[in-house]
């Protein structure tokens, strides 16, 4: 039986991601550190999680590292496969990056909440989620970031912690 250190892909910092609430940012911090340097990414998954991860922690360098890693994994076929076909994975674990990692998307409380980074290099990005039959344009720049509703009734969110109202095909800049 061949015994290694590394691991395949995030299993415990996927536990982190999928029942964050029950962790505290210090306890993500540790299992990252120490988990981090064993992971070798040969799951297609792996890469997007750690780089939600990493933007939580606001260690966007290596965010942005992953998120390079899961965008490009079948362009610059990392894993030698991409002649099987391409992983469906990867591609929603790009979005998952840019929504979750760097956009800070949530669910705290039952209300969508956002925690906004933008990695270095980058002027801006955007992204649409649907929340209960509403549309919210999220504008994230160096200078700021703008949600604009689509919807019939006024949104309560929430940014850095703090709420904010959303109204029906209005700008608001915070």
């Amino acid at each position: 039986m061949l015994r290694s250190p590394y691991i395949k892909q995030a299993d415990t910092l996927q536990g982190f991601y999928m029942f964050e609430d029950q962790f505290s940012t210090e306890e993500l911090e540790r299992h990252f550190d120490f988990y981090e340097p064993f992971t070798v990414h040969e799951s297609s998954l792996s890469p997007c999680v750690h780089s939600i991860q990493a933007a939580k922690l606001g260690r966007m360098e290596q965010a942005y590292e992953f998120y390079l890693r899961t965008s490009r994994l079948d362009l610059d076929d990392y894993n030698h496969e991409v002649e099987e076909g391409l992983h469906i994975t990867s591609m929603a674990g790009t979005w998952m990056s840019i929504v979750e990692g760097f956009g800070g998307m949530r669910i705290v409380n039952n209300t969508l909440s956002f925690t906004p980074r933008i990695p270095d290099g980058w002027k801006s990005y955007s992204f649409k989620v649907n929340f209960r039959n509403q549309v919210i344009t999220v504008n994230v720049s160096q200078n700021g970031t703008s949600f604009e509703l689509n919807g019939k009734q006024e949104i309560n969110i929430l940014v850095n912690g703090e709420k904010v109202v959303v109204s029906p095909n209005s700008l608001l800049t915070v």
